[in-house]
């Protein structure tokens, strides 16, 4: 069954949906008006929403273009109520991105048709998902194969030669002086895939990392890589964003990855009620500097190139995200990225942060939100 939450600021209209839904099996949070309603999708990422067009607060096509411009939220489908009188306007809704609407007065099985499709529709949808997943494990698992014929061929010309051809591959190497790198690791990961099963392991890490890496091009990441359970993302200025710098830019994408957090923390203790499941959380660390993307081309091979970040900046943000880890901060930044956001954040702690090998420690500040 599903979770699912109605706007609705007509109490009998209200009241009859819930039933309809509950009796059907449905767990359904009730919201008076569109403002309301979209604070309970926040809290709860439902299955689906149920809202009526003409609302106090946020009608029904305010709360959908919030919706919609959420890319935590945006893939809710979304049932609109209409009245006879309202129908010319349901094409508004349509292109907005309801994906159904149902005219008042309805009756209850035209109610429970509708929501019935939706949920079909949902499911169709996972299950094609999961069918995309089991192919990349595969071609994955291929590549990996691959990899390990590659490694023997390596080892074997490093027997051969002395050193590889030099080539010019250091000229497609892409240099900036000033990027600011984002690292965001999960701290419980290993405690919390003891407690749940291949699939359902798959499933979390398919519902945050897809959220993460969705995020963090939103916010118009120039590159991003897995290392291990963690994610890095390289923000530098571009001819599209130069109205915003690349740290406010990284510190967005930052408090988007925090929010998603706190999204799949909710997930988690409405889907696995009673396990007591670690905490889900992430850390995330900022750090300014030169970064330099290195094109890694096998010399044995035509296959395409790997790009490595590398540089003082990279390495310095891993090493502050475990430090931010052993501190309970959600977000640290380091000096040299609030420099160049000064007023533009709110900030809590400070610390000088000392970093595994490193003899100077790093001044480094929590970040809490945006003042904009």
């Amino acid at each position: 069954m599903a979770l699912i939450v109605v706007m609705e600021d007509e109490p009998g209209t209200r009241m009859l949906v819930a039933a309809v839904l509950r009796n059907e099996g449905h767990e359904v949070f009730a919201a008076e008006d569109g403002a309301q309603g979209l604070r309970l999708v926040e809290a709860h990422h439902p299955d689906l929403i149920i809202s009526d067009i003409q609302m106090p607060a946020l009608n029904g096509f305010e709360m959908l273009a919030a919706l919609r411009s959420s890319p935590v939220l945006a893939g809710i489908p979304v049932i609109l109520l209409t009245s006879l009188q309202e129908r010319a306007h349901m094409r508004i809704g349509m292109t907005t991105g309801a994906d159904d609407y149902i005219t008042k007065p309805f009756r209850p099985g035209e109610l429970r048709d509708a929501v019935v499709a939706q949920i079909k529709k949902r499911d169709i949808q996972a299950k094609l998902q999961d069918v995309a997943v089991d192919t990349a494990v595969r071609t994955a698992l291929d590549s990996q194969t691959r990899q390990v014929a590659r490694l023997y061929e390596r080892r074997l010309a490093k027997a051969l030669s002395e050193r590889w051809p030099s080539g010019d591959g250091g000229e497609v190497d892409e240099r900036f002086t000033d990027a600011t790198v984002l690292f965001v690791d999960i701290p419980n990961y290993a405690a919390v895939s003891e407690q749940l099963n291949g699939q359902e392991l798959a499933d979390l890490v398919r519902r945050f990392y897809g959220s993460a890496g969705d995020t963090v091009y939103l916010f118009g990441a120039r590159h991003m890589q897995f290392i291990g359970e963690g994610l890095l993302a390289l923000f530098v200025d571009a001819s599209d964003t130069r109205s915003v710098s690349h740290s406010l830019r990284a510190v967005r994408a930052a408090l988007g990855l925090a929010d998603s957090a706190r999204g799949i923390r909710q997930y988690l203790e409405r889907q696995y009620p009673g396990r007591n499941l670690p905490r889900f959380e992430v850390n995330v660390a900022l750090h300014n500097g030169p970064v330099t993307l290195v094109r890694l081309q096998d010399p044995l091979h035509d296959a395409a190139a790997r790009i490595l970040p590398v540089g003082e900046a990279v390495t310095t943000a891993m090493l502050l995200q475990k430090e931010t880890s052993a501190m309970s901060w959600s977000i640290a930044a380091s000096a040299s990225t609030l420099a160049a956001i000064t007023g533009e954040v709110e900030i809590d702690r400070r610390a000088r942060v000392s970093l595994q090998g490193r003899a100077v420690p790093l001044d480094a500040a929590e970040l809490v939100a945006l003042t904009l």
